[in-house]
């Protein structure tokens, strides 16, 4: 008798547990936010991807009726950021804007990375996609990606391309698109992105992939040609410049970095729920969209968080192959 009254104690308590959990879930959504919320951003004030957040975080702040606060922390190869958020409390109030770089290509890159992409993050919102304009000088001979390809096979001296150091995504391309083309080309690393494009523009390298906001204007001033962006649809700036994978009739060609916020892993689900909603709302902004799209950026409709669990995989898969295929594990 005493065991069976025992047994029923037990049994109630684990189902009055079970409710209060059940109960518990939801409310975490309801009540949050009640404090402000820090975004870091691992990229200076006034860099692309840093001006989209601001953007997006006032609109989140009026949604949400809390302040949301942006913290700058550069550096590290945008590792820094990362490091400082992957040991923040899981609680919602602290998050991260990242790219591919810090999350799939450092991963292997770097001798050293002080924080697990996989087990410390939880992709919040994947809202854009940032692609590079494969660029010449405007004297090379080649007006298209076509013309380009043929010109680097038949060259005696092999053509000369930039990138703002060993590694970069923008480096990464050129490599995926001389390995997909059996081309050679022969690396310039330069420190930062501005010397690299420049020195395309003076003819000391022949070519590169640069990033949009960093090229457009010398696009348009016919410092450059654009033969092709790296993203699978057209920049709404370049509408006339068609996509390397039409251009080359490559339909799988993609080499993009993406904008993604993350949370820490622990963040409890109705919290990271809530944020990626409230996400899709503003991306969806026919105004979100335009203001992404002037900066050189390529909004997109944020995928559910497994799809973006699953295209994070598969970059880190792409790029962290090549790096090793490039005997440049580790070199960093």
């Amino acid at each position: 008798m005493r065991l069976s009254r025992r047994c029923a104690q037990i049994y109630a308590f684990g189902a009055l547990a079970l409710l209060l959990t059940g109960a518990q879930a939801p409310a975490q959504a309801q009540d949050y936010p009640t404090k402000p919320i820090t975004i870091v951003v691992p990229l200076a004030a006034g860099s692309g991807l840093d001006s989209l957040v601001r953007l997006y975080a006032d609109k989140l702040q009026r949604s949400l009726g809390k302040p949301v606060i942006v913290e700058n922390k550069p550096g590290a190869a945008l590792m820094l950021a990362a490091t400082a958020v992957a040991t923040a409390p899981a609680d919602g109030y602290t998050l991260l804007v990242s790219t591919s770089s810090a999350m799939a290509i450092n991963l292997v890159l770097y001798k050293k990375v002080n924080y697990d992409a996989v087990k410390d993050f939880i992709p919040v919102s994947f809202y854009v996609k940032s692609p590079f304009i494969l660029v010449v000088n405007p004297d090379l001979p080649a007006k298209t990606v076509p013309d380009l390809i043929k010109l680097a096979k038949e060259s005696a001296t092999p053509l000369n391309y930039s990138s703002p150091g060993a590694g970069v995504a923008q480096h990464l391309s050129v490599e995926y698109m001389k390995q997909r083309f059996n081309v050679n080309m022969v690396h310039v690393p330069y420190r930062n992105t501005p010397q690299s494009i420049t020195d395309i523009v003076a003819n000391h390298v022949q070519l590169g992939f640069a990033e949009a906001g960093a090229s457009l204007p010398l696009i348009r001033e016919g410092k450059l040609r654009a033969l092709a962006v790296s993203s699978s649809t057209r920049l709404p700036t370049l509408p006339d410049v068609p996509p390397f994978a039409e251009a080359a009739s490559a339909p799988d060609f993609e080499a993009v970095s993406c904008h993604m916020r993350f949370a820490p892993r622990a963040t409890p689900k109705p919290i990271v729920d809530k944020l990626h909603a409230e996400m899709d709302k503003i991306m969806r902004d026919p105004e979100m969209q335009q203001k992404a799209a002037t900066i050189g950026l390529l909004p997109i409709n944020p995928p559910s968080i497994e799809e973006t669990e699953k295209y994070l995989a598969s970059e880190r898969e792409k790029w962290g192959s090549l790096v090793r295929k490039l005997g440049l594990e580790g070199s960093q």
